[in-house]
């Protein structure tokens, strides 16, 4: 059996493992198997379609995309991932407030990290409020209040973490931990105990007493009466100023509650009205992204696109074309941590070898008498790599050859004072009437 064969084969029963773990709402297992298996078969639509619904169900909506983009161009036609991405984009303000929560969550990241912890449950809250199936956001909530020995709010965000991805091993753990603080673990103990242990009573254990006398009529009457009699004098007695007792205590506890409420009103006040004044300050900020936060999600999304595609020209070993791509880019956009890597072999590939390709593109569009399309491309070669004075004085020759003596000879002023002791810069003043 050939390496090849062997590849698809794994990544077929890594899938199938996969979608098993998927249907039992097993989603981080189903993760794990679902990557391992495009990383024996990268071409393989359905293991990374699926992954991307994993990951749109467990509220990772860019990581969803990403998955979703890839297959569609690996497979452009009959393909679920294209549909995928229509109906994200085909309602109106979708990601636009899925880019606002995200911020919203980075937000409550860097106010947990710097201290502010009742500013990152109020932030955190929001985004679960909006988005009850973002799993990493449950968690951090939940960690914020195991902080605070709040186990039983952090239980009930475990509670909805394990109700979307039941097997999570962290949320498990954290679980356990609430468990132990709040006695529900010990709880759980003695039930599973009890179920176990008891037994059927069979006749022979039931123990009879040694003597047995029948009571008469007279006696049992004169018995329910004495235990009438004895049980009034023991509540009059014993109960009633117990429970007087009890009343004064729970009336004192219970004043004492509402006095501590009030202080912790008090104080939640003064929170809130601090959260307030800084809520204010976003405001002004959010609504100026709010009238083009569609655009700039739309222009991730076709950075992404843009990356597919210069990932394609290289294994088509079409440098020219991978060239041509990256100089239109701005990858700086894509956040993504797993692509990052990527971009800097990329970038890293086009800083040393690229410039000279747009270099010579300008070079043949100004042969051809396209002066516009030259400079274009020039000006691209100097962004790659800036310290080149042939492109330099080959743009100021197009400037001049346009008629714009005053651009060209701006040009041939940064060669000359540059790269004073060059042939280009001799021709650079020969070129201005030196």
């Amino acid at each position: 059996m050939d390496y090849e064969k062997q590849c698809r084969l794994i990544s077929n029963s890594f899938y199938n493992v996969g979608l098993e773990k998927a249907n039992i709402r097993d989603l981080s297992g189903a993760v794990d198997c679902l990557k391992k298996s495009i990383h024996f078969n990268k071409y393989h639509i359905e293991a990374r379609n699926l992954l991307g619904l994993v990951y749109y169900e467990i509220g990772e909506t860019a990581e969803a995309l990403v998955q979703w983009v890839i297959s569609s161009n690996l497979q452009p036609e009959k393909n679920r991932a294209i549909h995928y991405l229509h109906e994200i984009q085909g309602r109106p303000g979708r990601l636009e407030a899925e880019g606002i929560n995200i911020k919203k969550y980075n937000q409550a990241l860097a106010y947990a990290q710097s201290g502010s912890d009742d500013l990152a449950i109020l932030q955190l809250s929001r985004v679960v409020e909006h988005n009850p199936h973002f799993v990493k956001a449950h968690m951090v909530l939940a960690l914020l209040y195991m902080n605070r020995s709040d186990y039983t709010k952090a239980g009930k965000s475990l509670y909805k973490v394990l109700q979307i991805d039941k097997n999570n091993p962290k949320a498990l753990w954290y679980m356990s931990i609430v468990k132990a603080n709040t006695g529900r673990a010990e709880v759980e103990h003695r039930k599973f105990t009890k179920a176990f242990s008891h037994r059927q009573m069979q006749d022979d254990d039931v123990i009879m007493p040694p003597t047995y006398k029948e009571n008469t009529g007279w006696q049992t009457i004169i018995n329910i009466i004495v235990g009438l009699v004895m049980g009034v004098v023991a509540v009059f007695f014993l109960v009633m100023p117990t429970m007087q007792q009890s009343l004064n205590q729970a009336h004192n506890q219970e004043m004492a509650g509402v006095l501590e409420q009030v202080n912790q009103k008090n104080q939640e006040a003064d929170d809130l009205r601090a959260q307030i004044e800084q809520l204010q300050t976003e405001k002004g900020e959010v609504q100026d992204q709010l009238d083009n936060i569609d655009g700039v999600n739309q222009g991730v999304l076709s950075q992404y696109q843009g990356l597919v595609q210069i990932l394609e020209a290289y294994r088509a070993e079409n440098f020219t074309e991978a060239v041509k791509l990256y100089s239109s880019l701005d990858l700086g956009v894509i956040e993504d941590a797993g692509m990052q890597e990527i971009i800097a072999q990329i970038r890293q590939d086009m800083e040393a070898n690229g410039y000279q390709v747009l270099a010579e593109l300008g070079n043949q569009a100004r042969d051809a008498g396209n002066a516009g399309e030259a400079l274009e491309y020039y000006q691209k070669s100097l962004n790659l790599h800036g310290d080149n004075p042939q492109v330099i004085y080959d743009m100021a020759m197009v400037y001049q050859a346009a008629g714009n003596e005053e651009q060209a000879r701006e040009l041939w002023g940064q060669v000359i004072m540059n790269y004073p002791n060059t042939d280009l810069a001799d021709q650079a003043k020969t070129a201005r009437g030196y």
